[in-house]
């Protein structure tokens, strides 16, 4: 069932993490004591610095940066100045384990802000529920998990990838053919996205992946093409993406004959892609660079002048922002850096960002977030042309969705 293949799924990465760490679950080895001695207050970020994922990563560490450089000039938090200790996962799944396990037990941090694939999250998990230490993890999700070490600032299931189907269901495209990388969260999203289909009168006429940082896809957009789908459903990730986009423009693919709904595809992500191979296509987000409101305008305004007004802001990154304000606010509330503490103090906590009204949901750690569908334009940035209206309730193992009853069994 789900949970055997996701243990499968992770494989070398789950042992060699849960060897990191030292193997069974102990006590915490941090403490708030020591993350919060001195003057200064222990913070990690671990992102994929190198390798393949690093056309993603980075900007999620430089917004982290920002939001940590904001709080401390304003107080930091419980009078202390937030210190950044940046650690690379170089795209390396038993790396993000190593360098978990590094932050906590020797640079003792407060909690961590960090990865982006799912595989990078299943290898750390087992590091910070040994610890009892505090994971945020800023990406969208395959959902079907809930940590209490972990809490989830980017969308699950239920507020990306079905309202994704929903509007491509609404747009007459009934005939998709699914494209992911080889790891947990294209697998077990398109078990979902199938288990949708399959009640929501859809067909899937193919179903491929390919290894994180594949740049040949001439086979692939071939099968894709042959197979003549309505819309591809895209769960690639990383740099891989330059090259399959790349190459179905070479194969006379355009955004009007065949639309590609991408859900790991930012602004960040197009500017690498180039405009003109993924201009026209739709994305499945909760921020863009354009949503308009007056926290995101001066988010822009922000990183544009901390890092260059070429750079651009996207989903991850701002859910990686996100989380920086929302721990401090936890611990603000809680009055310590104490992990238990700041657990208890974090349900209920809403935060007008940029996105807009983020609520952390204490049962499952996960976040109320506004779906968006966009369009990517001429100019590289997203038009929205659809959003849910309002926060959606995370439900990360679709609960309130009878045809996906048996997925997380």
């Amino acid at each position: 069932m789900l949970n055997a293949f996701l243990r499968t799924a992770v494989g070398a990465g789950l042992v060699l993490a849960l060897a990191a760490c030292g193997g069974e679950p102990t006590e915490s080895t941090t403490g708030g004591a020591a993350a919060a001695g001195g003057d200064t207050i222990k913070v990690g970020l671990l992102h994929s610095l190198s390798g393949t994922m690093a056309i993603s990563e980075v900007t999620v560490r430089d917004a982290e940066l920002l939001a940590i450089e904001e709080i401390n000039a304003a107080g930091g938090v419980l009078g202390k100045k937030l210190e950044p200790v940046v650690e690379d996962g170089a795209s390396d799944w038993p790396t993000f384990a190593e360098k978990a396990n590094k932050l906590i037990s020797q640079d003792k941090v407060a909690t961590v802000f960090g990865g982006w694939t799912s595989a990078s999250r299943k290898a750390m998990l087992p590091v910070f529920e040994r610890h009892k230490a505090l994971l945020w993890y800023p990406v969208q999700y395959e959902g079907l998990e809930s940590s209490p070490y972990i809490f989830y600032t980017g969308a699950t299931t239920n507020q990306q990838i079905i309202p994704g189907l929903d509007y491509l269901k609404e747009q007459g495209k009934t005939k998709i053919f699914l494209v992911g990388s080889d790891y947990v969260f294209p697998r077990t999203a398109n078990k979902i996205i199938k288990a949708y289909a399959a009640a929501n009168g859809m067909t899937i006429l193919g179903e491929e992946y390919t290894p994180l940082g594949h740049t040949e896809y001439s086979t692939l957009t071939n099968k894709v093409v042959q197979a003549k789908p309505d819309a591809v459903f895209n769960t690639l990730n990383g740099d891989s993406n330059v090259a399959f986009f790349k190459q179905l423009k070479s194969a006379g693919v355009t955004a009007e004959s065949m639309p590609v709904l991408s859900v790991s595809v930012a602004e960040e992500e197009v500017t690498g892609i180039g405009v003109d191979n993924i201009v026209g296509h739709p994305v499945a987000w909760n921020y863009y660079q354009t949503t308009e409101n007056a926290a995101n305008s001066k988010f822009v305004a922000a990183f544009k002048a901390k890092y260059g007004d070429a750079k651009v802001t996207s989903d991850p990154m701002e859910a990686g922002y996100n989380a920086v304000y929302l721990w401090a606010e936890a611990v603000k509330k809680a009055g310590t850096v104490e992990v238990e503490a700041v657990k208890k103090a974090s349900g209920g906590i809403a935060l007008e960002r940029p996105e807009g009204l983020v609520t952390i949901d204490g049962e499952t750690q996960h976040m109320y977030k506004t779906a968006r569908i966009g369009i990517i334009q001429p100019d590289g940035l997203i038009k929205e042309v659809w959003n849910s209206g309002e926060p959606i309730k995370p439900d990360p193992y679709l609960k309130s969705y009878p045809w996906a009853g048996s997925l997380a069994s």
